[in-house]
């Protein structure tokens, strides 16, 4: 609970974020609501999703969902959607992913949608890092490891969830009507652009070489540390 209290909010009402040296990864799940951040407001609508360094609040508007934080860490601004019904990338046992927000940086965090079609049984597995989750629409289960012997969770649209890092479990719709969206919170990655491989530098060439080898005209220092 310790790790949910410190990296989740979910509102029905209000909510005022105050924690100016964090990045926020939220979602709506029902209703409008309206995000006011550096002076500047928009309204967001169901199957939005958002990405906004610093303070911030949000106006209720009837409406429900959730809010992921990353500490120490800068993202860009950015709100999404509607999210789509399936992923663009293909995942594990026929199940697919779209990656939201994508990281800024090899490494940094990202907001994922995943799509689990009928009849899938998942491959028993481990992540990492914390995984935080939501049921987006549809049903299905978890089957989680606990003191060495496998527990069933029923899973259904509303259920928020954390995997802790090292968890073995995997998710199941192998019930008839079953089918399952979910959106995967990640508070890193192993992917991303970096400042030898990203597409600005890579494509940008110089009597037929990348600029990515060519160590005489690359720029130094760190951009990061500029903004």
């Amino acid at each position: 609970m310790d790790v949910l209290a410190d990296a989740l909010s979910a509102w029905a009402d209000d909510l005022a974020v105050s924690k100016p040296d964090a990045t926020h990864f939220g979602y709506v799940h029902e209703g409008a609501v309206r995000l006011e951040h550096h002076g500047h407001a928009w309204t967001l609508r169901a199957g939005q999703y958002f990405c906004v360094p610093g303070r911030f609040a949000l106006r209720a508007r009837d409406s429900r969902g959730i809010v992921m934080h990353c500490r120490d860490y800068r993202g860009l601004f950015m709100i999404g959607g509607p999210i789509e019904h399936k992923g663009r990338l293909r995942y594990i046992d026929q199940c697919s992913d779209t990656t939201l927000v994508q990281p800024v940086r090899r490494g940094d965090p990202c907001l994922n949608l995943l799509y689990f079609p009928p009849g899938v049984v998942q491959t028993a597995h481990t992540h990492p890092s914390d995984r935080i989750g939501l049921i987006l629409s549809g049903r299905g289960a978890c089957i989680a490891r606990n003191d060495g012997s496998d527990e069933t969770i029923a899973l259904e649209a509303g259920m928020i969830f954390c995997i802790h890092a090292g968890g073995r479990h995997h998710f199941a719709t192998d019930r008839v009507g079953d089918e399952m969206r979910v959106l995967a919170y990640h508070p890193d990655s192993d992917c991303g652009p970096t400042d030898d491989d990203h597409a600005m530098i890579n494509r940008t060439i110089v009597n037929g070489v990348s600029a990515r080898k060519l160590a005489a005209i690359r720029t130094t220092g760190n951009a990061t540390l500029q903004q």
